[in-house]
């Protein structure tokens, strides 16, 4: 089993969906084991449905302050994991100057669900939650034999 990188990065286009749940997922599973971050290639407030979907599982998300690449405090990671084509060529040009690894996990956009039902539009950002905890557990796993 290989350890685990000391610090990630998750990006995507905005920080609002995708990349602040694979952030706080990473943070429950391995707590201050491994620095953790979000960006986005633009930033827009974090969406409500995320929020709502990441509560029906004991993760706040409503504190989260999305981010670009720009307003990053730290630029020294281990791994960026990108979750949009978007993101995926921003971290691809970090790597000129960054040595670090870079994996996409292309990843569904929930809010292109065009429905007015909340439910429809809720059961896709629930299916993109446990799409990456699923991945992110897999991908991160607990060591000592822990669930």
């Amino acid at each position: 089993m290989s350890e685990l990188p000391s610090a990630v990065l998750f990006a995507c286009t905005m920080n609002s969906i995708r990349s602040p749940m694979a952030e706080s997922i990473l943070k429950f599973l391995h707590g201050d084991r491994i620095y953790v971050d979000s960006a986005g290639v633009r930033s827009l407030d974090i969406d409500g449905y995320a929020i709502t979907v990441m509560d029906e599982i004991g993760i706040d998300l409503a504190r989260h302050r999305t981010k670009t690449f720009d307003d990053l405090e730290d630029d020294s990671f281990d791994l960026i994991i990108s979750l949009s084509p978007e993101a995926q060529h921003k971290a691809v040009e970090m790597t000129r100057w960054m040595s670090c690894e870079v994996e996409f996990w292309n990843t569904f956009d929930p809010s292109i669900v065009e429905s007015e039902d909340r439910e429809i539009k809720l059961e896709a950002y629930r299916q993109v939650r446990d799409q990456l905890m699923e991945r992110l557990k897999a991908r991160f796993p607990r060591v000592g034999g822990g669930t």
